[in-house]
């Protein structure tokens, strides 16, 4: 309790100390401090992941398998600070898009087959926690079978699939969840909806959520129909240079000892990226990619034994993205290079003779149909 006290104590004094130049707001004083994007230092390819994902939702996710304090979780996370703003129903527990019928709650569509008014709100895009030791009904939601019986109505208590619709579903050490899990977001991610059934009762709502997940390779392998509702697959190692293992430590010291200060230092950064982020959002349908570059990425996939077309689709949406990123209305064959190792590599068909890094196998089927 001791420790505990003088932790606070000490934080509040910096929060004193600030109030001259800035006083914090009351989100910062509320919610525990998150360590800024911009402040991550390397793991490039597992950022370039997340941002993509952040503008092409329907890239499909990203799975980020590493070496332990690698900052996975660190980084998606701070993923947090930078997401969007959606407009939602506003008395709808599942996050309806009031412009989309499709993706529409039972309880929406009802509203507006008795043309009854819709309220609408801005909301941030949520990220949702999902618990290796998570039952399933904290997952997918429960059905009051008491009220359904004695008060003829369906009362439905959302779960987790229903608070991450259309937002993010974070797995940490996704690779050690229950199979029952797995299966419950394979029926998920495969439909975008999520039904839950008792007693006859049947209950259904949407379930479109970005899937992030994180793990350590020596801990366990994925089952192989989990991995592929990835769209993107990040690896990262430790960072073995000394200079930069330096300043991760000095970076991650100075968050701890003064956050609401550190994380001062980076706002402007912060605020810089996520207006592009924004953009982003907004632009990329107006990012084309040439018919010629389309056939090359479907020659790679098909060269590399590439099961479906799921990966010929998410390097198409993964190169539009980073294309929109960096203010370019035209893919290149640069962006393609960046992005098909991370959409790639996770689909490629074991072998267990294989030497090479899967990353670097795409990298040469790359140059070889290029003509790199």
């Amino acid at each position: 309790m001791q420790t505990s006290f003088r932790i606070n104590a000490m934080e509040l004094e910096q929060i004193i100390e600030l109030e001259e130049d800035r006083s914090p707001s009351a989100s910062e004083m509320e919610i525990r401090p998150i360590f800024p994007f911009t402040a991550i230092v390397g793991q490039e390819e597992m950022k370039l992941s997340l941002i993509l994902n952040v503008i092409d939702p329907k890239i499909g996710g990203v799975m980020i398998m590493g070496d332990r304090g690698t900052g996975k979780s660190t980084a998606v996370r701070a993923l947090v600070d930078l997401l969007p703003e959606i407009t939602v129903v506003s008395d709808d527990p599942f996050n309806s898009d009031p412009e989309d019928p499709e993706g529409m709650s039972d309880f929406v569509r009802e509203k507006l087959k008795n043309n009854e008014l819709i309220s609408t709100n801005k909301k941030k895009i949520s990220m949702i926690d999902l618990p290796l030791g998570a039952t399933e009904d904290r997952v997918c939601g429960t059905i009051d079978l008491e009220k359904a019986l004695t008060e003829g109505i369906k009362a439905f208590e959302p779960g987790l699939l229903a608070q991450a619709n259309r937002g993010i579903l974070y797995i940490d050490e996704v690779n050690l969840l229950d199979d029952h899990l797995v299966d419950v977001l394979l029926d998920a991610a495969a439909s975008g909806w999520n039904t839950v059934e008792r007693e006859g009762i049947s209950i259904s709502h949407p379930a479109r959520f970005i899937l992030i997940g994180s793990g350590n390779p020596e801990e366990g392998e994925l089952r192989p129909q989990l991995l592929d509702r990835f769209g993107l697959h990040a690896q990262i190692g430790t960072v073995q240079d000394p200079e930069l293992r330096v300043k991760i430590v000095e970076q991650r010291s100075a968050f701890d000892e003064a956050p609401i200060f550190f994380r001062q230092k980076y706002k402007i950064q912060q605020e810089k990226l996520t207006n592009l982020l924004i953009s982003a959002r907004k632009l990329l349908h107006t990012v084309k990619i040439s018919e010629e570059l389309r056939i090359q990425i479907s020659q790679v996939c098909a060269t590399l034994n590439i099961d479906g077309l799921r990966g010929d689709i998410v390097t198409n949406r993964a190169s539009k993205a980073l294309a929109c990123f960096e203010g370019r209305e035209q893919v290149t064959e640069e962006d393609i290079f960046r992005v098909i190792p991370l959409c790639l590599r996770h689909r490629l068909r074991k072998d267990p003779l294989e030497t090479i890094d899967s990353g670097e196998k795409v990298r040469e089927t790359f140059n070889k149909i290029f003509g790199i």
